[in-house]
């Protein structure tokens, strides 16, 4: 096992990375700290733990998160399938029992014949080919050979939203409903009136947040995706009403109106044990956050099994840094994988590694770099996060915006899915080109 790739770190970018080349007959190194070292987020020794939501986001191919995972499948994914044996209802989303998924893809990697795992920390940057993938939180002892080898990272915080368990949470005002009637009625809601939404928010915004003491205190710099609820809600009365609390296109059966504003809860595991306050990311001190969430209808007797954390999250200058198959300029044997480049979210991080093992690969073999089209997500978040004239960059997760347009005009009632599957089917299509010029 001397020759071959060393994958740094077992998270999603990593385990695709390392399976990549597995596949591919090229043995593979995969070193993970855990269980001898935790990040701050991290509490479970198996690989591909996800520390925040549960949810994969959609599983539409006419949507951005939907086409982004049949890419993945179509490149020999393996957290695709894995994830879409351990899912949950959750409407149209594919979210996944967190601790099964993350069993599965553990017992998957270490099975493999091709795949040699070593734990324990790793404190300097491997010789030989190699993927760094261990994430936005880099422990200290690897941070400074990368900070070194590349110049200072960027960062920004991120936040996970609590769980509650099921049983705690009285039905008595909370209701089975997906938005719009789209999918299964899957999520939790919890309406509120306006005296009952108003008091709620005067609570938050007010509340004490957790010390950054841990953290830089430079300045705080949040990404949009994550942001803390209290800090959204500070932007006006009317944020989170707009934002994660729209009641749009619910009904309370109760008095057959829409609320005033309702807070979603999705399912954390398969047996509904467990539900997550959707889009509660928050950085509120733990009895902050059981006084104020407890004021939400039907979660006034709430337990709480996991409170939300802020950490800080590392990432790369990749458009100064990193060519477009995820290599470093200036060291071309050294790539980076997952949200450390500046993709954000789970499967555009998984999917960043799947490239990089492939390119590995390729360089071993002595062959061109697999660089896949714009008009793909996966080409197209790639393109993005490497432009060399990007400027301050922000991480990117998938989306149509980032596509390069369609010719021709979408209109009528339903222009806009048509679009999103036009794009759909142009980036497929694509992407076989690709296998098929080769």
């Amino acid at each position: 096992m001397s020759s071959g790739v060393t994958v740094v770190g077992a998270g999603l970018a990593g385990c695709e990375a390392a399976w990549a080349i597995a596949q591919a007959g090229i043995p593979v190194t995969l070193c993970e700290m855990k269980p001898e070292k935790y990040s701050p987020a991290h509490h479970s020794e198996n690989f591909a733990e996800l520390v925040c939501s549960n949810s994969l986001k959609a599983s539409r191919i006419d949507s951005a998160a939907g086409l982004l995972k049949e890419e993945m499948r179509r490149l020999g994914s393996l957290l695709v399938p894995c994830a879409e044996e351990c899912a949950v209802e959750a409407g149209g989303a594919l979210a996944v029992d967190r601790h099964r998924f993350s069993e599965l893809v553990t017992e998957k990697i270490t099975a493999h014949p091709m795949i040699r795992v070593n734990k324990g920390e790793v404190t300097a940057i491997p010789a030989g080919e190699v993927i760094i993938a261990t994430g936005p939180l880099t422990s200290e002892a690897l941070h400074q050979p990368i900070a070194e080898l590349t110049g200072k990272s960027l960062y920004f915080y991120d936040a996970a939203a609590p769980i509650v368990t099921g049983e705690s949470i009285s039905t008595e005002r909370a209701f089975f409903a997906s938005r719009y009637d789209k999918g299964t009625a899957d999520y939790l809601n919890c309406p509120m009136t306006k005296e009952e939404y108003l008091a709620f928010y005067d609570a938050l915004i007010h509340a004490e947040s957790a010390p950054l003491h841990d953290f830089e205190q430079d300045g705080l710099r949040v990404y949009e995706g994550c942001m803390p609820v209290e800090v959204l809600a500070k932007r006006g009365e009317d944020a989170i009403r707009y934002g994660m609390m729209k009641p749009v296109g619910l009904r309370d059966p109760r008095t057959g109106l829409r609320p005033y504003a309702a807070v979603q809860l999705r399912k954390e595991n398969r047996e509904g044990t467990l539900w997550n306050l959707v889009g509660f990311q928050t950085n509120l001190k733990w009895g902050e956050q059981k006084r104020v969430f407890s004021m939400i209808p039907g979660l006034e007797h709430a337990e709480f099994v996991r409170y939300g954390v802020m950490h800080r999250n590392s990432f790369l200058d990749s458009p100064k840094l990193l060519n477009p198959d995820y290599s470093l300029r200036s060291c071309s044997r050294i790539r980076f994988a997952g949200q450390m480049t500046g993709v954000e979210g789970y499967m555009e991080s998984a999917g960043s590694g799947i490239l990089a093992g492939m390119n590995a690969v390729r360089a071993i073999r002595g062959e061109k770099p697999l660089i896949l089209p714009r008009e793909t997500m996966l080409g197209a978040l790639t393109a993005y996060i490497t432009d060399p004239y990007t400027e301050n960059l922000q991480p990117m997760g998938a989306n149509m915006g980032i596509l390069p347009m369609l010719d021709g005009k979408f209109r009528g009632k339903d222009g806009k899915q048509r679009k999103y599957q036009a794009y759909a089917d142009r980036a497929l299509a694509a992407l076989e080109q690709v296998f098929c010029a080769e």
